[in-house]
């Protein structure tokens, strides 16, 4: 075997244990590589090193790739079309992104890039949805993940922008300072700012906080 096929298959190793998702990255360096680059650098040891080094290693990829799409992900992603997948993040918001994975003719590549896309989505996964999406497209650009065209804000930017707008008007009725406002509440005036402007998704203690500080409480009421 080659000393640059020897290299390749350190990358995977048999008793890998991630704890992590950048364990992930870091230990399946490899598939960063489109499949098709993948094939190209194998080739070149094929065409050097006979039907024993191609065999063996054709089975360490087939493996170590079967390898990373087993390991599970909270996120899950569905090809819609030939230019539209659709993710949903663990907290159950559906992103839709615009790639070229649904033209790719071949199931398993489909799959692996699907998987990849998951891997994104739970690796960046935060409250912060414009923080996170912006990392999920610097790393899909950067990973050459999907050839990804296009992320939306999510499902539910149309309820967070409504909250946000509501709890800024109130603070202004109320002609108190956002950073006053984000004391009260306990959190950084930044992520208040984040909550105000949509950006960012609240959960119910932090937005709990929030009302009592202004005087409000959070309840059920028709729509």
């Amino acid at each position: 075997m080659t000393s640059l096929s020897r290299r390749a298959s350190l990358e995977f190793c048999d008793d890998f244990k991630p704890q992590s998702w950048n364990d992930v990255f870091i230990n399946f360096r490899l598939l960063y590589l489109p499949i098709t680059k993948i094939i190209t650098i194998f080739a070149h040891i094929f065409i050097r090193s006979g039907d024993n080094t191609k065999n063996t290693a054709l089975q360490t990829m087939n493996k170590d790739i079967k390898k990373f799409l087993d390991f599970p992900t909270e996120s899950s992603a569905q090809i819609i079309n030939r230019k539209e997948v659709e993710v949903t993040a663990p907290d159950g918001e559906v992103f839709t992104v615009y790639c070229q994975i649904g033209a790719l003719l071949n199931e398993e590549t489909r799959n692996y890039e699907l998987h990849w896309l998951e891997v994104l989505f739970d690796k960046n996964f935060s409250l912060d949805k414009e923080g996170m999406v912006q990392n999920i497209w610097r790393e899909a650009m950067q990973f050459g993940i999907g050839n990804v065209l296009g992320i939306s804000t999510g499902t539910r930017h149309t309820d967070r922008a409504r909250i946000g707008v509501r709890i800024r008007e109130i603070r202004e009725e109320r002609g108190m300072e956002a950073r006053d406002l984000a004391k009260l509440a306990g959190i950084d005036a930044a992520n208040l700012s984040r909550i105000e402007n949509g950006k960012y998704s609240v959960g119910l203690d932090i937005l709990a906080k929030i009302a009592t500080a202004l005087g409000k409480k959070v309840d059920f009421v028709d729509l």
